[in-house]
């Protein structure tokens, strides 16, 4: 698959659309925690995308592989939003005060 279509958009408009109403919805649910293990469970989770690119991209789905790419870097932002990686690198990461 090597083209976004209307209908995979629409898909992944409403997925997005649902998931932002169920986040402003919710109740802060940070725990000290859960935040100490957040570290291993998120570079885990990047690394698991940057797989799957990689094996979107054997199977030459460009589409999905470069998602895959993007939900990882989204997971790294989200990191270091949260603190659980100091970065000072404003050109790989969104946000980063430096």
């Amino acid at each position: 698959m090597n083209e976004i279509t209307d209908a995979k958009l629409k898909k992944y408009f409403g997925i997005a659309e649902e998931a932002l109403r169920k986040a402003q919805n919710s109740k802060e649910g940070l725990k000290l925690e859960n935040l100490k293990k957040a570290r291993v469970d998120f570079l885990d989770t990047v690394e698991r995308y940057i797989f799957d690119a990689k094996h979107f991209l054997d199977k030459d789905d460009k589409v999905n592989a470069f998602a895959a790419l993007n939900y990882a870097h989204g997971w790294l932002d989200a990191g270091v939003k949260l603190g659980i990686f100091d970065v000072k690198d404003n050109k790989l990461f969104a946000g980063v005060d430096i």
